[in-house]
């Protein structure tokens, strides 16, 4: 365990957030995640780092299932056109590399760099799963509890119906 991932712990613990820890393999995109995810309960995410025309980034956390419409979402979030950002600026503001996304990663970005979009379907289950900063973990939390941790860590996320495509 990293020095972040302590003070992840050390923040929930302040809050009083309960979560539960599942240890895997570590896994790199959503499809690889799917056999761990048959033994968690709770819904899955996906989580797209996005850089705008005008330089903003975002992380936006949807249903692991889901397929964005990027070319729909910077009216529903408000910004320019949007493309995936680099990794080496996703590491540098919210201290994560690819296969690690997470919305706790707003724990990392104590500039307020990254703006932070949930899905409303998220929003309204019970449990949802996160990395705990890194991709060989998995924590089971309270959803309305991650929205209180972001909200802590000065990052209260933006709740909206993100667009999405049909199913491939």
């Amino acid at each position: 365990m990293n020095d972040a991932e302590a003070q992840l712990y050390k923040d929930l613990a302040a809050l009083g957030i309960a979560y539960e820890k599942h240890e895997h393999a570590p896994v790199f995109t959503v499809a690889e995640s799917e056999a761990h995810n048959r033994d968690i309960p709770g819904a899955h995410t996906k989580n797209l780092f996005l850089k705008d025309k005008n330089g903003a980034y975002f992380l936006v956390t949807v249903p692991a299932e889901a397929r964005v419409d990027l070319k729909a979402l910077p009216s529903a979030i408000g910004c320019g056109r949007i493309s995936f950002g680099k990794a080496e600026d996703m590491e540098r503001l919210l201290g994560i590399t690819p296969g690690s996304v997470t919305a706790l990663a707003a724990i990392n970005d104590t500039d307020c760099t990254v703006h932070f979009v949930l899905d409303a379907a998220l929003a309204q289950a019970d449990i949802i799963n996160c990395h705990p900063l890194r991709n060989s973990a998995t924590l089971s939390i309270a959803t309305s509890d991650l929205v209180r941790a972001q909200t802590y860590w000065q990052h209260p996320p933006q709740i909206i119906s993100v667009p999405t495509l049909e199913p491939a």
